[in-house]
């Protein structure tokens, strides 16, 4: 198969890259990373964590005379994005968290990203200096102001050279704009304007303005009593500025036109499977609330994530996805204690590689799922201290649902649910992933031969 630009699938070799993170057993929840985004070029990486810091990594150039050392990570700023807050009004603390990064596309030399924790969204910019100003008239070199009696000649002040200094500042604040916890950001194509997603409303901002913004989907009942669903999550569409899609807890996918009226509450297209009566279950709710949506590069499908399931849907056909990959069915069986222990729900997110050909989500023992849509193959892999050897090539894992267990099998059984891979990044043009378990992240390659 080939694995051109963004490829991959099960004919790739991963080979471990990197770890980032301490390796101490026992982790400070700050640590714990909540967030995993590469920018449009793949240069750069960005993670969020629980303790509102964002964290960028910069992809080292390419040594010619090392080809296999051209994905190595390095960080390029870590800067505070979000600090703990308390609401007044209703009592509450506002946790630092960041729950979601999304990149604006590079226009000029500085980068631009979005963060947003529970309650506030920020636009940073991340810009390079190399060079300071010297030789001022009015002010020393430390920055005192000179008296302006004892100046008898002008100079001109120039730029001399110093050592690189990435600065990241933010330039807009768009803060009161939701009740309840904002889940999703995302970036419209015209690059002008973004939306933000609550359990219940969505708005519509423009990068520019911060003092407002529009609502485009609100679905808070007038009587709360009568609620019978929340969003979970919400993207716009990559070419079409007008469309986006926001999926619920019921496990439908709205996709809704702008331009068909201002308040969008009148879908114009529902995604829905049916539910196999089968399988019908005490659990079935639960595991059908939708944890995530992508739309795929090209925009003709989009991919949803429920807990044990991941589905593509073609934008033409509402009635049934296309393709259905089984995550990790063998742990239905283990819904019960899955529901005690409330790992049930867990919000696992996916994501597309570049040609849109493979699909990768994480699952629980630190194990993470490749599923390659056109060979129809899937692989599961892990990312573990144990192979974190340069260049080691990563060994599928098997899970052993029940009877007899092969020799190279895991017991279900015996699945670690504390360990779990809920955020995973792709780079946009190359075979390198970023996967993070709890306070660590991992890179994985191709392997280069």
């Amino acid at each position: 198969m080939v694995s051109g630009a963004g490829g991959g699938g099960n004919d790739v070799q991963w080979c471990f890259s990197q770890v980032k993170g301490a390796i101490d057993d026992d982790v400070a929840e700050a640590d714990i990373i909540s967030t995993v985004e590469f920018n449009h070029s793949g240069e750069l990486l960005a993670t969020g964590d629980k303790g509102g810091r964002v964290v960028i990594f910069q992809q080292e150039t390419e040594n010619k005379s090392q080809p296999q050392c051209r994905s190595e990570y390095n960080v390029y700023s870590t800067f505070q994005s979000h600090e703990p807050e308390f609401d007044y009004l209703k009592s509450l603390e506002i946790e630092e968290k960041i729950n979601k990064i999304r990149w604006l596309p590079q226009k000029n030399a500085a980068q631009f990203l979005l963060s947003t924790n529970d309650k506030t969204i920020k636009l940073w910019k991340i810009s390079e200096r190399d060079k300071r100003p010297e030789g001022y008239n009015l002010k020393e070199e430390d920055g005192r102001y000179r008296d302006a009696t004892t100046i008898t000649t002008l100079r001109v002040p120039v730029f001399r050279p110093m050592d690189l200094m990435v600065e990241a500042s933010p330039r807009r604040v768009f803060a009161n704009a939701h009740t309840y916890h904002i889940n999703s950001i995302s970036v419209n194509s015209d690059n002008e304007t973004y939306l933000s997603a609550d359990d219940l409303r969505i708005n519509l901002w423009h990068l520019e303005i911060t003092d407002r913004s529009f609502n485009i989907v609100d679905i808070k009942p007038a009587n709360m009593e009568e609620l019978t669903e929340v969003i979970t999550a919400a993207e716009f569409h990559p070419h079409q500025c007008n469309t986006f899609v926001y999926s619920s807890s019921k496990g439908t996918i709205r996709l809704c036109d702008m331009r068909a009226s201002a308040l969008c509450d009148k879908h114009s297209k529902l995604f829905e499977e049916p539910e196999d009566p089968s399988n019908r279950s005490f659990f079935s709710e639960i595991i059908s609330s939708i944890s995530d949506v992508k739309f795929s590069h090209n925009g003709r499908y989009m991919m949803t994530r429920d807990y044990l399931s991941v589905k593509i849907w073609d934008l033409n056909m509402e009635n049934r996805p296309v393709e259905t990959y089984q995550v990790h069915e063998y742990l239905r069986s283990k819904l019960c204690s899955l529901y005690e222990n409330d790992c049930i729900f867990d919000k696992f997110e996916c994501c597309w590689n570049g040609n849109d050909s493979v699909v990768m989500t994480g699952s629980y023992n630190n194990f993470f799922r490749m599923l390659d849509r056109t060979q129809r193959r899937d692989v599961t892999l892990e990312a573990s201290r144990e192979s974190c050897k340069p260049r080691q090539v990563l060994k599928p894992r098997r899970v052993c649902a029940g009877g007899k267990r092969k020799k190279d099998e895991i017991s279900v059984d015996s699945l670690d649910f504390n360990k779990k891979i809920l955020h995973t990044a792709w780079h946009p043009q190359e075979n390198i992933i970023a996967v993070a378990t709890t306070n660590n992240l991992y890179i994985f390659q191709e392997k280069v031969n």
